[in-house]
């Protein structure tokens, strides 16, 4: 689920969202015995970038693709290893099918960027009355490009668009999806590694904070508790939604006050990076007593998340993923499709640098799975006006099958697993 948006509603007293940064300024001390996780944790090495790099070459070969262009955010940090943000400043790379890189930014940025810059590559300056666009076109001229096949990362913002097309009147800008996603979809045993450090993080500090929930408290209590400990065991907290009572039948909750009661549901969904990898875990539970009712949603909405973990086989699409699940809601009355009381949102999504990587497994998918790629499984249950349940782990396609980075629970008396 997409929590960032969250940060609005925190200050209206509803879900916590903390971020890196904010997070830091709001942790407690209580989790100073927690052991640092994350030290061991090898980040990504020259080496594999450079096989990045030659992998995309490959892909762009294989598609008719010349050249692509990939501005500042996850994917420029696949490839180079440059961490920047977006602005009105363009810092973008582009990547040739030769295995060149040119990387364009700021003139007065260009000492910052080649400090996380991993690969060789060509620095292109320009100053603030100069047209990066142009910049970027003139290189591809010189390495012979200028009437190619121009692939553009699918989050380049329009004005890099609009601005390069202008600046090579005589090239075709197609869509990058073929080689960025071919190469960022399947993870490497790396990536993988450094995935179930994060995961593997996020559950021990559900651990930490069920031991310390306490009635009264808000979400913001709540997230304090995970994020202090994601923190203390070496992770970077991303988000903390915490959904309390009637809240958690919305997917994203309320902005309306909230506190923990006796016999309401607790619906955590959080996650935190690890050298920028990302875990995404949820987990649903009744602060005293469950109710049968209660009880009876989490047990349907536990074999629905193991009915979309069977589903997903190498060689099936992802939509299928998202279709068994629904067929077996229908038969316990949920639904049909999309429609509450059921599930409201889709089954789950890819990850990894991103909280959210293409491709989801959702209705209509036709990607096949493979080895290699990762999903959330997280098929929750909202009944609108009384609670929801969801129950949230990420798993990883194997040649075998999926297998899971976190455990899920056993029970609503074991929630977290």
């Amino acid at each position: 689920m997409d929590r960032r948006q969250f940060g609005k509603l925190a200050a209206l007293g509803g879900a916590a969202t903390l971020l890196p940064g904010f997070a830091s300024a709001q942790m407690t001390g209580d989790a100073d015995d927690l052991p640092n996780l994350a030290a061991a944790a090898k980040p990504i090495t020259v080496e594999e970038r450079r096989a990045r790099v030659a992998k995309a070459g490959a892909l762009m070969r294989a598609n008719n693709i010349d050249a692509v262009l990939i501005e500042a955010g996850s994917s420029l940090l696949y490839f180079t290893g440059i961490r920047w943000w977006r602005s009105e400043r363009l810092t973008a790379a582009v990547i040739t099918r030769d295995g060149e890189i040119a990387v364009v930014t700021p003139f007065f940025e260009e000492p910052s960027v080649r400090e996380s810059l991993a690969l060789d590559a060509q620095v292109l300056t320009w100053n603030e009355d100069e047209n990066p666009l142009l910049t970027v076109a003139n290189w591809l001229r010189k390495g012979g490009f200028s009437l190619g096949r121009i692939g553009i990362e699918e989050t380049v913002r329009f004005f890099a668009f609009d601005g390069l097309a202008e600046a090579l009147p005589g090239s075709m800008i197609v869509s990058a999806n073929p080689v960025v996603r071919g190469c960022r979809m399947i993870k490497s045993p790396a990536e993988l590694a450094l995935m179930q450090v994060a995961n593997d993080i996020t559950l021990r500090a559900y651990r930490h904070m069920y031991s310390k929930i306490e009635a009264g408290m808000t979400p913001a209590d709540v997230g304090r508790l995970i994020n202090s400990a994601t923190v203390a065991m070496g992770g970077s907290p991303e988000f903390a939604l915490v959904l309390l009572g009637e809240a958690s039948a919305y997917p994203h909750g309320t902005g309306k006050p909230q506190e923990v009661r006796e016999g309401e549901v607790v619906l955590l969904d959080c996650g935190c990076n690890v050298h920028g990898y990302q875990s995404d875990i949820s987990r649903s539970f009744v602060f005293g007593e469950a109710s049968d009712h209660q009880r009876l949603v989490w047990n349907q909405m536990r074999k629905g998340q193991q009915v979309a973990f069977e589903a997903a086989q190498v060689g099936v699409e992802a939509g299928k993923v998202d279709d068994a699940v629904r067929a077996y809601y229908e038969t316990l009355g949920y639904g049909p499709g999309y429609e509450l009381p059921g599930t409201s949102h889709r089954t789950g999504h890819g990850i990894g640098l991103d909280g959210h990587e293409p491709v989801n497994l959702v209705h209509g998918e036709t990607t096949k799975l493979a080895p290699g790629m990762c999903f959330s499984d997280e098929p929750g249950i909202y009944i609108p006006g009384s609670f929801g349940i969801r129950i949230e782990d990420c798993f990883y396609m194997t040649e075998n099958g999926p297998r899971w980075f976190s455990t899920p629970p056993s029970s609503i008396d074991n929630p977290i697993g």
